[in-house]
C-alpha cells in the first residue's frame, strides 16, 4: 500500500498474536507513531469488510490502524468443536470475551489504550470493551449498533437474508452476496456489486465457517443489555448510523448514543447497513475530529 503522503508507512500483511488463549489475525495501516485505532468488524464479517482505502484514509489522517478477525471468523482461531449452538443451550462464549479477545491483541501491539471502533456487532464489543475495560479506550465510535437487539429488531427482508441458508460453495455465496447487500446495503447509493463480489470471493477463499457465525450470533443474543453500562461511559463517543438500516434500524444508534453521556450522534440518509465508499471521507472526517480532539 502506498501513500501521496511519504511520511505515512501503510503497511497490510497479515499477522497473528497469541491474545486470550487464541490466536488472532490482524493487519495494521500507517506509522506506528500514529493514534493507535482498533477496528473491529461485526458479524460473520472478516476484517477485510474494513476496506483497504478506507483503512487508508484513516492512517493517512494520522492513525497507526489495525482491523484483525473476531474469533470464529478469518484467519483467528475457529471454535469447531463447540459446533453449532441449538436453542436453548448456552451459548459457546459472549460478547465480554470478544471484548476481552480486543483488549488481549491491545496488549500484544503494546498500546496501553486506543481509539476503538466498531461496525454493527464490532460495535457492540466495543461498547463492551469500553464497559469493562474503560482505562483501555480513549474513544468510542459504534457504527450502526445498538446496546440490545430488542431496541432495533430487523426488518423481514433483513431477517430473512440473515437468517438464510449457508451457501454450499464458493459460486453461491458469491451469489448470495450480492443478493444479501442488495436487501441490507445502502438504497441512497448505487449497489458496488463488483466489490462485493470481490470482497465475498476473498472472504471464501480466506476461511468459510457458517457454524462460526452461528455461535457468534448466539454470543450476540445471550449477552444482554449494555444500556446500564454505557451510561457509565465517560470517554468522548461518537455513534455513526444510516438512516435507512434495515438490519439494525437507526433506533439502535439512537439508543447507543442516548445511553453515552455527552455522545455525539451522525446519521446519514440513504445509508444502510454497509459503509458506502462515497461516505468514507465523512466517516475518516467525523473519527478524526474525534481522535484528535
Amino acid at each position: 500500500m502506498r501513500s501521496q503522503d511519504q511520511n505515512v508507512i501503510l503497511v497490510s500483511v497479515t499477522n497473528r498474536a497469541a491474545a486470550n488463549g487464541i490466536d488472532i489475525a490482524y493487519e495494521s495501516f500507517g506509522s506506528p507513531q500514529g493514534r493507535p485505532l482498533l477496528l473491529i468488524m461485526g458479524l460473520g464479517a472478516q476484517m477485510i469488510q474494513w476496506d483497504e482505502g478506507l483503512c487508508e484514509l484513516l492512517a493517512e489522517q494520522g492513525h497507526h490502524v489495525v482491523r484483525y478477525d473476531n474469533r470464529d471468523v478469518g484467519l483467528s482461531t475457529h471454535f469447531h468443536d463447540a459446533g453449532v449452538p441449538a436453542a436453548g443451550t448456552p451459548a459457546p462464549y459472549l460478547l465480554d470475551d470478544l471484548a476481552d479477545d480486543a483488549a488481549a491483541l491491545m496488549d500484544v501491539l503494546g498500546w496501553p489504550s486506543a481509539h476503538v471502533v466498531g461496525a454493527s456487532m464490532g460495535g457492540m464489543i466495543a461498547q463492551a470493551l469500553t464497559i469493562r475495560h474503560p482505562g483501555r479506550v480513549l474513544t468510542l465510535t459504534s457504527i450502526m449498533s445498538t446496546p440490545n437487539p430488542s431496541v432495533a429488531p430487523p426488518t423481514e427482508a433483513a431477517s430473512s437474508v440473515l437468517m438464510g441458508r449457508p451457501p454450499a460453495d464458493r459460486e453461491t455465496a458469491l451469489e448470495q452476496a450480492v443478493e444479501r447487500w442488495a436487501v441490507i446495503g445502502s438504497p441512497g447509493y448505487e449497489l458496488d456489486r463488483e466489490r462485493i463480489v470481490e470482497l465475498a470471493g476473498r472472504a471464501f477463499d480466506r476461511s468459510f465457517d457458517p457454524a462460526g457465525t452461528a455461535r457468534q450470533f448466539a454470543a450476540i443474543m445471550a449477552s444482554g443489555d449494555r444500556t446500564e453500562g454505557l451510561k457509565g461511559v465517560r470517554v468522548p463517543t461518537l455513534v455513526l448510523h444510516g438512516e435507512a438500516d434495515p438490519l439494525v434500524p437507526v433506533a439502535g444508534g439512537r439508543a447507543t448514543a442516548a445511553a453515552v453521556p455527552g455522545a455525539r450522534l451522525v446519521t446519514y440518509p440513504g445509508m444502510g447497513h454497509d459503509l458506502p465508499r462515497e461516505l468514507w471521507p465523512a466517516f475518516a472526517a467525523e473519527i478524526t475530529k474525534l481522535t484528535s480532539a
